[in-house]
């Protein structure tokens, strides 16, 4: 069996301002540093074996926090880059809101029917995700890894890999320096 130690980044000046960060590459705030050493610090005993992580800063600075401090390597993994909110990014949520209410509601209760102005379809990004989260799968039968993504990457990362709901979106957003733990069946993969 395989355990996936699933981390959101910890909190840029864009989550602690309610923006939509998307793909933008923005470093950790004074807040997301320590959020990323609490996590760091709580995996001590995990036994991980190497970091994956999104390319983006945060999630980058949140890996290098995470891998020096159980002696691992990091793996950026283009292909687990975040999803794209298109005119959205760098919005604050209650703008979305405010301006696209049908949007904002329909992105909040099937985000799988939405896509963001000039963005990614929700589908595009589960099959990317999911060829990755295969191929991971696939590279270690068991033992521990850690991925560190963004919301609401890590949404489509645990939708995918333990089967729950999606749930909202714009809620997961703003989820930052916190971390869990999902077991994954092996054996019938790549088969």
């Amino acid at each position: 069996m395989l355990r996936i130690i699933l981390a959101q980044p910890g909190s840029t000046e864009f989550d602690e301002q309610g923006r939509i960060k998307g793909t933008l590459h923005i470093p950790l705030s004074e807040h997301g540093s320590q959020q990323a050493a609490a996590v760091a610090n709580d995996l001590l005993e995990e036994n991980i074996q190497v970091v994956y992580s999104s390319p983006c800063e945060a999630a980058e600075q949140t890996a290098a926090a995470l891998a020096a401090a159980l002696s691992v390597k990091v793996k950026k993994l283009e292909k687990l880059r975040n999803l794209n909110p298109g005119l959205w990014q760098g919005k604050l949520i209650g703008e979305v809101k405010q301006r696209q209410p049908k949007v904002y509601r329909q992105w909040q209760d099937h985000p799988e029917i939405v896509c963001p102005p000039e963005g990614e379809m929700l589908e595009s990004a589960k099959q990317r995700v999911d060829n990755t989260l295969q191929k991971l799968i696939k590279k270690h039968k068991d033992g521990v890894i850690a991925i560190v993504a963004p919301e609401p990457l890590a949404s489509l990362i645990r939708y995918q890999l333990a089967g729950n709901e999606l749930g909202d979106l714009w809620k997961a957003e703003c989820a930052c320096g916190s971390w869990e733990s999902i077991d994954v069946e092996t054996e019938n993969v790549g088969s």
